[in-house]
């Protein structure tokens, strides 16, 4: 246990419970219904408790140890529970929702046996734990739930889907046919940055759906069931009509044109409980969501290109996230960013536009850094008015708005003395919708409101308050108020000259203590007025710090003080929450300026890292996937070049149609392979986001999907061999990829006997050449592999051999790594050298070398070899004459035929082995000198 667990761990909140109150939570405890995924919290004012399995769970999980569970009551009825302070059950919340995403959470609230639910929270709908969540930090990620309804039926798979962004309030739904591995679910999942899935129970069950829970553990979702009755598809466009925003015709159109999608979403409006919430209606959007409007990519490729950031990295850069998140508004750009990664675009005038704006941004660096200083003042407007929408804001929220809203204009004014060539797009993109949502209709209206009614004067003093003057009632309240506080003032003053005291040094005025208004002396001036004090006055209590008293009329006038403060605390918060309720009329005109300002944001992001790059980045070429090539010279993988101890060498990649479109890359293990062929991936994933890439130049044919198939992942947690670990994968990339895609393949065949591996893998790379005929880089350590490329002339696909260089020292036999990629087949294999490169025995190295030396002398390459080759210092064995093995093979057919003859079954071992040895004599004997047969005996 590491010394700060210990700290904490001493400092656990003691569970102080008494044999009554033991008993009725006990009784309570054992009637809650068992659910294996929830984790329930009991509120216990200053501290949370959890029990039974939960509390094992968490003290082996969190606390690393044991010891921290206490037993309520004892015998057959013990309990094992354990106590969690504030701060741990927010550091639980967190981890549970936000990072492992596959629990939900309960919290009670009550005394003795009478308890009831409070908050309920999963990792797809945070519910009322958002507080919690996102108190002091950004919200990183929006969570999104989704439904499924897969119906099996001739040819395939057809998925209904229905998706809910809580944060966003966008209801998606979307229907699609789906191959055996559930490839297009798998996409959708990773783009729509899915948390958790509703399935139904009796469809979960069905063997046709094991891939199907290997999808959800692959990306990391939770899988809540429910039963097939909750899917239901009747009243759907009837709820729809209420939530979502405008007329509920062209709902009910979208509705009725999918047959199970209806179901899916069905299912998540009553599971997200969106009718039970008044302030949901007609606050919702609802879209059709098509899975061929963006490039698809599944949870292998997201792993293999680094996309997104991961508990492991050492540092932010080593993901595409991490090194991109330039943004600087609070928690919108980079919500958006995580979404524009996972969602790479596929037409080219849509990504043309991304890159013109994030070119101005670069060439004109005044306006990239004023825009940046503009931008960093805005809060995250989207989750002030999720707040504002369910009627939790305060005022604190109403003013971060207003003080966001008072900063456009400085926004729209950068924007407008830009001159460069791409003004006119952003003016049509940018200025003009800014102009719109912030004109005297919209926004200003809302400038206006807040500067009526909040006293800003006061947020100096950091209070958030209606200003007086904004309702007459609370005014006449304000004026009744300084009166009182006038009039007591005066009595104050009256009083320290009747008693002969300094007025406020000797005797002073204290209120809002128990006793409302009083006066209070020193114990040192009492016996002065000892005789005063108790003729005119009521003492009230001595104390140590002194003596508090009153008198009628101070106490009148106390009494009237609190009512109107009461009085005008009660009306202060019915003008904020009439501030706040008119605020939620403006939810149109904050949600267009969100888009814009997180758009302005992630597209200031990618400006900002092009240019800040110790090598510049360059603006790629875009054609579309039917024309052009994906050619990168000079090309880098940015993550690997963004850290500190790299010095990177650059390489082309030219994947030509007809040329070069399938490469076959041979080379050491350690020279680079695979961070090449993984950072054509990365770039192209970067161009179709709209980014510059780190290349001299680029131009690239837009792709549909990427597939990857890099290293073994940690499968066998799960109990899947690496070998069919890759073979899943594989399968995937063959059924699901086009000639549109791009795929990039690592050492294949690896998990398994070497000819099995070297078969599949030409097999699959024929397959992908002729049939496929996608642009491919396949890494291999089989150099047999690059014969393909001779066999397969004249194929329109085109293969070519490339391989990662290394250079041997003839002297010192000493290997260097070059990191170059060159064209043509690597023509020696580096194993052993790599192993003196890791600094292996000397004496495991030439073992290495002499049996590496006998096996090559056994490929049947050696066998048939050219007599006139041979040399007699030659340290391989003399190979056998090729008439030798005419004569051999006919008596070691003979001898395996007896020997497949012997009923091994009914002998016991001794007389098996003598059996065996006696074949073995014959073919001895009979095999005279043919040297064929002598090397295998």
């Amino acid at each position: 246990m590491e010394g700060g667990d210990l700290q904490d761990h001493n400092k656990l909140p003691e569970l102080k419970l008494d044999a009554k109150q033991a008993q009725g939570f006990l009784t309570f405890f054992k009637k809650l219904p068992t659910d294996l995924k929830a984790v329930r919290f009991f509120d216990r004012r200053d501290y949370f408790t959890a029990h039974g399995e939960n509390a094992t769970f968490i003290a082996k999980t969190y606390y690393h140890t044991t010891t921290v569970l206490r037993q309520i009551s004892n015998g057959s009825d013990a309990l094992s529970s354990v106590s969690v302070s504030k701060t741990m059950f927010e550091t639980i919340v967190r981890d549970l929702l936000l990072e492992r995403t596959d629990h939900s959470l309960e919290l009670f609230e009550g005394s003795g046996s009478n308890w009831r639910i409070t908050k309920r929270g999963t990792p797809g709908n945070l519910g009322s734990f958002e507080d919690i969540l996102f108190a002091n930090n950004d919200m990183q990620d929006s969570p999104v739930i989704v439904a499924l309804i897969p119906n099996f039926r001739e040819p395939g798979c057809t998925v209904g889907l229905g998706y809910v962004d809580l944060a966003k309030r966008v209801l998606g739904i979307a229907e699609f046919l789906d191959d055996s591995h559930f490839t297009n679910v798998e996409s959708a999942l990773v783009a729509l940055g899915c948390k958790e899935c509703v399935l139904p129970i009796e469809i979960t069950k069905l063997t046709e759906c094991k891939p199907l829970h290997d999808v959800m553990s692959k990306c990391g979702v939770m899988v809540t069931e429910r039963k097939k009755a909750e899917f239901k598809g009747r009243d759907v466009a009837q709820d729809l009509g209420r939530l979502v925003k405008g007329s509920s015709e062209p709902v009910r159109d979208l509705v009725a044109a999918f047959e199970f999608a209806p179901m899916a979403l069905g299912v998540l409006l009553s599971y997200a409980e969106l009718l039970a919430d008044e302030n949901n209606y007609g606050n919702f959007s609802i879209c059709q969501y098509n899975l061929n409007n963006y490039m698809r990519l599944d949870s292998a490729a997201m792993r293999a290109l680094n996309v997104m950031e991961s508990k492991t990295d050492a540092n932010k850069n080593f993901s595409l996230f991490g090194l991109m998140n330039r943004t600087c508004t609070a928690g919108m750009g980079r919500r958006l960013l995580h979404m524009w990664l996972k969602q790479p675009l596929m037409d080219v005038t849509e990504i043309n536009a991304r890159l013109d704006l994030v070119q101005a941004f670069v060439e004109d660096t005044g306006f990239r850094l004023d825009m940046r200083q503009h931008l960093k003042r805005i809060c995250d407007i989207e989750r002030m008015m999720r707040q504002v929408e369910k009627r939790r804001a305060s005022l604190l929220h109403i003013v971060k708005l207003y003080q966001s809203s008072i900063r456009l204009p400085y926004i729209k004014s950068a924007m407008e003395r830009y001159d460069g060539q791409f003004a006119s797009i952003i003016k049509e993109r940018y200025t003009d919708p800014l102009n719109y949502w912030t004109d005297d209709e919209h926004l200003n209206k809302f400038i206006g409101l807040v500067e009526v009614s909040v006293d800003l004067d006061q947020l100096e003093n950091g209070e958030y308050m209606i200003s007086p003057g904004y309702d007459s009632h609370l005014s006449s309240l304000k004026d009744d108020q300084e009166s009182l506080e006038q009039q007591i003032h005066n009595l104050h003053k009256q009083t320290a000259e009747d008693l002969d005291l300094a007025y406020d040094k000797a005797l002073k005025l204290d209120k809002g203590t128990q006793y409302g208004h009083v006066f209070r002396i020193t114990k040192k001036e009492e016996p002065k007025i000892r005789k005063k004090l108790n003729t005119h006055f009521i003492v009230l209590e001595t104390r140590k710090d002194g003596v508090k008293f009153t008198n009628t009329k101070l106490k009148k006038l106390g009494d009237q003080y609190q009512k109107i403060l009461d009085e005008y605390k009660s009306c202060q918060k019915e003008l904020v929450a009439r501030v706040v309720t008119t605020t939620a009329t403006f939810s149109e005109v904050f949600e267009g300026l969100a888009m814009l300002l997180s758009e302005l944001d992630v597209l200031l992001s990618f400006a900002d890292l092009a240019a800040s790059s110790p090598t510049p980045y360059t603006r790629p070429e875009i054609t579309s996937s039917e024309s052009g090539d994906i050619v990168l010279e000079g090309s880098r993988h940015p993550c690997v070049e963004a850290q500190d101890w790299v010095n990177f060498i650059p390489n082309d990649c030219k994947l030509v149609r007809g040329k070069s479109w399938f490469q076959i890359i041979t080379g050491p293990n350690m020279g680079g392979k695979s961070t090449y062929i993984r950072q054509v991936g990365v770039n192209i994933l970067m161009a179709q986001v709209g980014s510059f890439v780190p290349c001299d130049k680029a131009s690239i044919s837009i792709r549909d999907c990427i597939f990857a198939r890099v290293g073994a992942g940690d499968c066998q947690l799960r109990g899947v061999s690496t070998f069919m670990q890759e073979m899943l994968e594989t399968a995937s990339i063959l059924k699901g990829a086009t000639d549109k895609s791009l795929i990039i393949i690592d050492e294949l065949g690896r998990g398994t006997s070497t000819y099995d591996g070297f078969g599949l893998a030409w097999a699959i790379c024929e397959h992908l050449v002729e049939v496929i005929k996608a642009p491919t880089l396949f890494a291999t350590h089989f150099h047999e592999l690059t014969a393909l490329a001779h066999e397969n002339a004249g194929q329109p696909s085109g293969i070519a051999n490339y391989h990662v260089s290394a250079h041997i020292d003839s002297v010192s036999r000493k290997l260097t790594m070059l990191y170059k990629v060159e064209p043509g087949a690597c023509d020696q294999s580096f194993g052993i050298h790599v192993a003196e490169f890791a600094n292996f025995p000397e004496s495991v190295v030439s073992l290495a070398r002499e049996k590496a030396a006998e096996l090559e002398d056994f490929s049947p390459l050696s066998i048939v070899a050219n007599e006139g080759e041979q040399k007699v210092d030659c340290k391989r064995k003399r190979p056998s004459e090729p008439d030798d093995m005419t004569i051999g093979a006919p008596r070691a057919r003979l001898f395996l035929k007896d020997f497949s003859e012997l009923p091994l079954d009914k002998m016991d071992l001794k007389q098996a082995l003598q059996e065996v040895k006696r074949l073995k004599n014959e073919l001895q004997s009979n095999s005279g000198n043919c040297k064929w047969i002598q090397q295998f005996l």
